[in-house]
Order: C-alpha cells, then structure tokens, then sequence
C-alpha cells in the first residue's frame, strides 16, 4: 500500500488516464458559463470554443473550493486510511486553491502542502515526475518527498504561446491596440510562468508552424532543459497535427529522448485560446 498518495487539480492537465497510471488524486477547479457552473473535467474543452463563438463571450474560471477539498480529502482518507496525502499545487499566486486546501485540511493532519507554482503541463510534469520517485522508493518519507518535490520545481520551467491573442484580450489581459497590432504583425507572444507568475516574455514573428519549432529550440536552450528528462507539450484544442509533428521532430534535433503530448482542459483553454501550444521541462541540475 502507498504510504504517499499525490494530488492535484484538473487545472493542472493531469488527465484521467495519467491520473490512473500513476495513481494521483484530482480535485476539480471550475468554468462557468453565464449562471451555469461546471467541475472543470466534466465537459470537452471544446464547449468553451463554441461559447465564445456563439455568444462572444469568455467563461469565467475560479479555482477549487475548500468543499471541493474536503469531499476528496474524506474520499482518499476513507480508502487509504494509512496513508498520508500530499498536495502538489496550482501556483498560489494565480488562484484560491491552494487556500482552500488550507481551510479544508486544518484539522486533517494526515495532509502536507507544496505550492509547485505551475500550471498546466508545468504542474503536470511535477506531478507525474514526483509520483514516479514515490514508485521507485516506496519507503519515502514525507520529509524526503517534500525535499524532492521543492527539488522539482526549482527546476521546473513552462511556457505557452496562443496562437492569437483574441481569447487573452476577450478576458481582459490584453488590450485593443495590442490585439491589433500582433495580428496585424502575426506576432506570438510566449507567457512563461516565472515564480507562479504568468509573464509575458519574448514575441515571435511568422506563422505558427514555424515559430512553435523555433520557440522549443530556444526555450531548451535558455533553460538547459534536461534531455534525458521527458518533454512535456500541451496543446489545446484546434492545434494541427502537422504542427504536432514539426513540433515533435523539432525535440528530437534539440537532443530530447522522450516527449509526452497532453490535452488542455477547461481552465487552460480559456485563457490560452485555440490552437495555443506550451511545453515544460526540468533544467539540469547542477
């Protein structure tokens, strides 16, 4: 029996099948749409696409409740009563999460929490890498799986770059003229999440089956992302196959061996947009 057992939020593009592989707990976060809210998961990320393209408006997304919490807290609890739980966190800077997960288990002292200050595939590739550690050494400890866990995220780097900013200037994080002005440039800005921070870091010029090869080449190299690390991409719906494929051929020249692709969800979508592309990795340690 797991003496550790990993959770997260669905904001974290941890899917179901990675979920069951690798044994983690998810906790959804929410989209909603006018006066109907929905546990982010529970709907094809497509449904926010076809909103906006219907009514021309963006859902809103909130993160997850301390109710959210304490009803999967008791589940797992209740199952592996042994167990102790540790909560890798949707960066704290970017929504209530975290905090709910504070309240709901002030009184569950079978419960530690680590902010990863990822999101998405960044969070995700935490995840995954800190529940194949726990596999490995079954006999972790809680203190050794939150050194490994802080070990992680120093080193932890992601990125995305929508592919228009149509979304982000629909929700309010861009304006007008700078909406005009990248489509008139067909510039594409990269967001890396820099200490739980989104950033907008760099832009790129020219269509996207070539700046999304452009920007892995760099962004390994700015980073020194560990080849012999999985590659994680995530994409969200509407992003070519062909694209997909540059992309992939793009990693394997960058020296990466093993690349792993992931579906955005409900959160990412919205604020990315279509056809939006992101990558993570771990830099080499020193």
């Amino acid at each position: 029996m797991k003496k550790i057992i990993l959770m997260a939020e669905t904001g974290s593009d941890v899917n179901a099948e990675l979920a069951k592989e690798y044994g983690v707990e998810i906790v959804p976060m929410h989209v909603s749409f006018d006066t109907e809210t929905l546990d982010d998961g529970a709907f094809p990320a497509e449904k926010i696409v076809d909103y906006y393209q219907t009514t021309g408006k963006l859902p809103k997304t909130s993160g997850s409740t301390p109710e959210d919490f304490e009803k999967k807290l008791d589940e797992v609890h209740a199952k592996y009563p042994d167990a102790q739980i540790l909560y890798l966190a949707y960066s704290a800077i970017t929504t209530c999460s975290m905090q709910s997960c504070v309240i709901a288990s002030e009184e569950r002292d079978y419960v530690t929490i680590v902010d990863t200050k990822q999101v998405s595939a960044g969070q995700c590739n935490i995840v995954v890498k800190m529940a194949e550690l726990l596999n490995a050494n079954p006999d972790m400890t809680m203190d050794e799986a939150v050194a490994a866990a802080n070990d992680l995220l120093s080193r932890a780097n992601m990125c995305f770059m929508p592919d228009n900013l149509e979304f982000l200037r629909a929700g309010g994080r861009v304006s007008n003229v700078a909406f005009l002005g990248a489509k008139l440039l067909n510039l594409h800005p990269v967001i890396e999440i820099l200490d739980g921070q989104l950033m907008a870091t760099k832009k790129y010029r020219g269509k996207m089956n070539k700046v999304a090869a452009q920007l892995v080449t760099d962004y390994a190299e700015k980073y020194d992302l560990d080849r012999e690390e999985c590659l994680w991409f995530v994409y969200v719906t509407g992003f070519s196959d062909k694209i997909r494929e540059i992309v992939e051929n793009a990693a394997k020249e960058a020296g990466f061996k093993k690349t792993r692709w992931i579906q955005a969800g409900g959160v990412i979508t919205t604020h990315g947009g279509p056809a939006a592309f992101g990558l993570a990795g771990f830099s080499k340690k020193k």
